[in-house]
């Protein structure tokens, strides 16, 4: 399995030789030259399988330049109960991501049971294993420089803290995040982390990583490596639970299911697409966004157009307050047929403050081919659906989920099961939660007066040469 990056002007890689480094030398992301394809069979065979033994099965066909029985162990150690243990009391953590019915063909993915209560532990858990596998195979050391709007940094913070040979710089908004958030990230104190808070909005953060990234030189010289969801490794992690929701609420495979993610970056649910691309049977993609509705707007008229920074709202789900979609890029390499030509033209504007419209040459027309579509959310209506939800159910969701459930209730066909893929849990955000329900949502015991620890962060402008300067000192 060789990968190919999306603008088209890079040599094909194996699957270990893209996982530290995140960007492409031309500045695309990388995707596999052909997707893998699961059979009716296969998807029979996969069916009942453990989330460690579904994983491999579907990892083993992305990643051939690791032996066999070393993958195994690594997701093997990844995927274990004791590390997914905050499930709701009626879910077993053995399930990894237990599915939560509401109604007749509604339900909740619980991908939010890891040890930073977000989504991203799923990924993230498994590319720490994997950095740590692939750096003491080749006597090698990292720098991982990351951006966050909330979750990646804390989830990869607790992934690679301790790890020998990586060290991690993550930058985030200098507060635009939840105090829980904020907490979990500054207040370890682990040598191998560095936290800096950026005056600005998360695009600023991403920005000055691509630019590090795109810096050949000192990205080779400082080893520097990637875990946003611009690394492969990430998205690949993500791919197996779209398989596991399938196979929980399906009986056979000529049965579809529907999809809605909430979206920021645009990560979780181009694992989605990798997923359908990959042959499982998914009606629609529905990609629900908050104010910052940037991929709703494309999803809608054809038309990508990126906000700046002082057009970026921040918000009561500020893990989606982004307005330029890293991972958009990988959709948009499939949808103009793979073309890294007309991938570096797009992007040639996007990278230059600009916009693209695909309606010209006909590329808006095939998205629905791809079971695309969206909806968005805002203040308002999290707090309704928040509110809704807990009257309803007697479940308490988080502001993002919030998003996504109002939107699927939008798309929901009656005939095809609908899942909302949770991304965090509710303590995450306990002042949107203390606002929508008037009392503040549970958290784990073990997570009680994390906001009081010390802290340890480093306060930054939007400057490039300032986070190089920062490396270099700390390396």
């Amino acid at each position: 399995m060789k990968y190919v990056s999306t603008r088209g002007q890079s040599p094909a890689l194996s699957f270990c030789d893209i996982l530290l480094g995140g960007l492409a030398p031309d500045g695309g992301l990388y995707l596999p030259e052909k997707y893998p394809h699961f059979s009716d069979a296969d998807l029979t065979q996969m069916r009942g399988l453990n989330y460690r033994d579904l994983a491999f099965a579907i990892l083993s066909r992305l990643i051939d330049d690791i032996p066999a029985t070393d993958l195994k162990a690594i997701i093997d150690k990844t995927y274990r109960a004791e590390v997914y243990c905050y499930a709701r009391p009626n879910q077993n953590p053995e399930d990894i991501t237990p599915t939560l019915k509401l109604e007749d063909n509604l339900y909740l993915l619980s991908l939010s049971n890891g040890p930073t209560l977000a989504f991203k532990d799923m990924a993230m858990q498994l590319l720490g294993n994997l950095f740590e596998y692939v750096l003491q195979k080749r006597g090698e050391t990292t720098n991982i420089l990351g951006a966050t709007s909330g979750d990646t940094g804390s989830a990869a913070e607790y992934a690679m803290r301790g790890k020998h040979g990586v060290r991690v710089f993550m930058l985030s908004p200098h507060q635009k995040m939840s105090r829980f958030q904020t907490a979990q990230m500054f207040s370890l104190q682990d040598d191998n982390i560095f936290n800096i808070a950026v005056k600005g909005v998360f695009d600023d953060c991403q920005d000055m990583v691509k630019a590090v990234s795109n810096d050949a030189a000192f990205k080779a010289k400082y080893k520097i490596g990637a875990v946003n969801s611009i690394n492969w490794g990430r998205i690949v992690a993500q791919v197996v639970y779209y398989f596991k929701g399938y196979f929980a609420v399906t009986d056979h495979n000529a049965q579809k299911v529907s999809f809605t993610v909430p979206s920021g970056n645009f990560g979780n649910v181009c694992a989605g697409h990798i997923a359908r691309m990959m042959g499982l049977p998914v009606d629609k993609l529905v990609v629900a966004t908050n104010e910052n509705d940037v991929l709703d707007e494309f999803f809608k008229t054809g038309v990508y157009r990126p906000r700046g920074s002082a057009q970026t709202y921040h918000t009561s789900s500020p893990s989606m307050d982004i307005s330029k979609a890293s991972n958009f890029e990988r959709f948009v390499y499939d949808l103009v047929g793979q073309d890294g030509a007309k991938v570096r033209e797009l992007w040639s504007s996007v990278d230059k403050g600009g916009s693209f419209d695909l309606n010209a040459q006909g590329y808006f027309d095939k998205v629905p081919q791809f079971g695309f579509t969206s909806g968005s959310s805002n203040h308002t209506n999290r707090m309704a659906t928040i509110r809704d939800t807990k009257a309803r159910y007697g479940v308490v969701i988080d502001t993002h989920t919030a998003d996504g459930l109002k939107v699927a209730l939008e798309h929901r066909d009656a005939n095809v099961p609908m899942m909302v893929l949770e991304t965090a849990l509710p303590a995450k955000f306990e002042d949107a939660i203390t606002e929508a329900l008037g009392h503040a949502p549970e958290r784990p015991a073990s997570l009680n007066g994390i906001e009081n620890l010390p802290q340890r962060f480093t306060v930054m402008d939007n400057s490039v040469e300032a986070i190089k300067d920062f490396i270099t000192k700390n390396v």
